[in-house]
């Protein structure tokens, strides 16, 4: 770090910048940036924190001022605004929660739902590109060998929709151990399998007017389930005598909620998730990679509002159903394409130092957090975004016309490397400079310096 930056001076300004010590709500930072909620938004002075030394940029989401200021500078900056102060340590994204309105609030709960599974997914999926890549190497596997891959490769996604019950009810305030155990009723082997009864090697159970069967491969039923069967709790211990909550609640919770969850909800919201996957593969499915073009291009645009977590839905039904996702790839190639041109426009500036911090801001880009790079670079004139945004497009056809699609979501860019061993990652690194070249180059000629 250069002598001349002054931490205590550039924690003092943003303290103030910030409506000062009284001001916030909580505090807390990533290792990029700066994260404060505040109780009077109206105290914020924007522009004051953006012309601070080393603020590389500024955003506003989820009810969460945030300040990049990069590695190694953030977490000082930090450490000097708490020193000898009464700030507010709390959880920041909690602080911030009140302050969104119902639809982020809505998206917030649907990422708090799935963001817990997506390491077990990612082992996962890196597990079977890890195999891929050993089988195209020409190496035999063992039946019992294979079996033994498959062990970890495919439990996952058979009990998935047990382990959206389970974060569901964790979310939402229920006991996580009868979300589980409602969840697993949900794909219990004494029903019908679900792949069985729709390849039609089983058939539904008919209980009157209903078809009973098992909901292996559903994401958005399990969900509703899991909601449902959380609040159903609370209602029930909020009259429930004491004496007998540890022995009627888990009863009439299980109970009702695998009756609703079997005969209503599960049926009900399997038939809006078909139409969903239905919507999401008619358009991947467009012709001459027109899908890629248009997600490629997007999801970047997605991220700066917050509704790109609304796809881990979609891109969990892919996973369940067909064992890939084209939309990871497609998210990549819209980071590639933001990257190659926040990259070109930097290596234009003249101040050396103003270049350092904005390059600072790329990095994290690479290993799938593109906020700073957004908000910090291409964000800041239009003509950079909209070239990432082409850049994006361009990468995107040429994944949905190469078919790259791994077996893994939660992890992109260079973390998702693994994922495509054995899985096209040739296709998958020849679409990352695609992007970053076509970012870069439409930087070059739409902004002029």
């Amino acid at each position: 770090m250069a002598k001349n930056i002054n931490i205590k001076k550039i924690a003092g300004e943003l303290l103030e910048a910030l409506g000062g010590e009284k001001n916030i709500k909580a505090l807390e930072h990533c290792a990029t940036r700066l994260r404060a909620v505040v109780k009077d938004d109206s105290l914020v002075d924007i522009e004051t924190i953006k012309k601070t030394q080393k603020v590389g940029g500024y955003f506003y989401q989820s009810g969460q001022h945030q300040i990049i200021l990069g590695t190694g500078i953030v977490n000082k900056v930090f450490d000097e605004i708490n020193s000898g102060k009464e700030i507010a340590k709390g959880n920041a994204k909690e602080a911030a929660y009140s302050n969104l309105n119902p639809f982020q609030k809505g998206l917030r709960a649907l990422a708090d739902v799935f963001i817990p599974l997506i390491p077990v997914l990612v082992a996962t999926g890196l597990c079977m590109g890890l195999r891929g890549f050993v089988i195209q190497l020409g190496v035999e596997l063992s039946p019992e060998l294979m079996t033994m891959t498959q062990v970890v490769t495919d439990t996952v996604f058979i009990f998935l929709p047990a382990l959206v019950v389970w974060s569901a009810f964790k979310r939402f305030g229920g006991t996580p151990v009868v979300g589980m155990v409602l969840g697993l009723m949900l794909v219990a082997p004494m029903l019908p399998n679900a792949w069985g009864v729709a390849s039609g090697s089983a058939k539904a159970l008919e209980i009157g007017m209903f078809k009973i069967q098992g909901f292996q491969g559903t994401i958005l039923p399990a969900l509703i389930v899991g909601i449902f069967g959380a609040s159903l709790e609370k209602w029930i211990k909020s009259w429930m005598p004491s004496v007998v909550d540890l022995i009627f609640t888990p009863f009439l919770t299980i109970t009702i909620g695998m009756l609703g969850g079997l005969f209503i909800i599960g049926p009900a919201f399997a038939i809006v998730e078909h139409g969903v996957m239905a919507s999401a593969e008619g358009l991947i499915g467009l012709p001459l990679g027109i899908g890629g073009l248009i997600i490629g291009g997007l999801q970047q645009a997605l991220t700066v509002t917050g509704l790109h977590h609304s796809l881990m839905v979609v891109e969990l039904d892919y996973l369940a159903n067909i064992g890939i996702n084209p939309l990871n790839a497609l998210i990549t190639a819209s980071m590639a394409g933001q990257a190659g041109a926040a990259i070109s426009y930097v290596l234009t500036l003249k101040d050396k130092e103003e270049r350092a911090l904005k390059m600072s801001s790329i990095v994290p880009c690479f290993f799938g957090i593109t906020e700073p790079l957004l908000f910090g670079v291409t964000l800041t004139d239009s003509k950079i975004f909209i070239s990432g945004m082409i850049g994006g497009a361009a990468a995107g056809v040429f994944a949905i016309m190469m078919h790259v699609a791994p077996s893994v979501m939660g992890v992109t860019f260079i973390p998702a490397i693994p994922a495509y061993l054995g899985n096209g990652l040739v296709m998958y690194l020849t679409m990352i400079i695609i992007g970053m070249m076509t970012g870069g180059i439409f930087t070059r000629i739409l902004v002029k310096k």
